[in-house]
């Protein structure tokens, strides 16, 4: 059985993680050129402009990605235990 409350602090946890390095390339001035890049690389004209830095805006983009990886693995993991019995 999946433990849901582990599934949801580990799922929340990264997807945390991974927005946080976003926010850290938004706040170095790097997010456009590495999202160019990426658009580049799939032969995609990049129509984005990444905003100006706001610690407000960067926090609570944080602690979303954080409470919804962790309902998302509470989830994940109910109907995991209940179909796989």
């Amino acid at each position: 059985m999946l433990n849901g409350k582990k599934l949801g602090l580990a799922l929340g946890s990264f997807a945390a993680f991974i927005h946080l390095v976003w926010v850290i390339l938004v706040a170095l001035n790097w997010a456009q050129p590495w999202i160019n890049f990426v658009y580049k690389m799939h032969s995609i004209n990049n129509p984005f402009m990444i905003l100006p830095f706001d610690l407000t805006r960067s926090v609570l983009l944080i602690f979303i990605a954080f409470i919804m990886g962790n309902i998302i693995g509470n989830i994940f993991a109910l109907f995991w235990n209940r179909f796989h019995k």
